[in-house]
């Protein structure tokens, strides 16, 4: 019984080194520019991205159209999605600024909400998204970064997970429309 409780002690422990071992949004609070998602996500961007599968093969390709509008603490990102395939997709995020950088989000196809925060260039954020393959749903992490480039460009990587176990990646390119 004791050899048991310490294997679990010392598992629970690596696994508790192991999670707080990546980077941690705070280490980018002294990159430029500084991003202020709701000047960011403020009016029409086109975003470019693929997904890959955990081998890095494209599984699809897409792009993106956001209509982002603000009041106040509260805002929605409009996005309508064209997939490499043909088929087309629809997500509205309802944001929420929380204060200190802090960002809550929801949309019909997340599972609960979105929690995020920005320091610096950088944008991370974790949520449990109801995915559709093949006829059956299946609810999977993200653990996605946003790193703001200038004032027109952001990069996103994504890592898509369930059960721990890495499925793959998306990787976006958002570009602010002037004006």
């Amino acid at each position: 019984m004791q050899r048991r409780l310490l294997l679990t002690a010392g598992l629970a422990a690596t696994a508790t080194l192991v999670g707080c071992a990546g980077p941690q949004v705070s280490d980018y609070a002294a990159e430029k520019p500084a991003l202020d998602l709701r000047s960011y996500f403020n009016g029409t961007l086109d975003a470019y991205g693929v997904f890959t599968d955990r081998s890095g093969k494209v599984v699809k390709r897409f792009t993106v159209v956001m209509r982002c509008t603000w009041n106040g603490d509260e805002g929605v990102l409009d996005e309508d999605f064209v997939y490499s395939d043909g088929s087309t997709g629809k997500r509205i995020w309802r944001m929420r600024h929380l204060g200190d950088g802090r960002y809550s989000g929801t949309a019909d196809d997340v599972i609960g909400t979105a929690l995020g925060e920005t320091r610096g260039n950088a944008f991370r954020w974790g949520y449990t998204l109801a995915l559709p393959v093949d006829g059956t749903v299946y609810n999977v992490q993200f653990d996605d970064w946003m790193y703001l480039m200038d004032e027109r460009v952001m990069l996103n990587k994504a890592v898509m997970s369930k059960f721990g176990v890495r499925l793959g990646e998306v990787m976006l390119s958002f570009v602010k429309r002037p004006g």
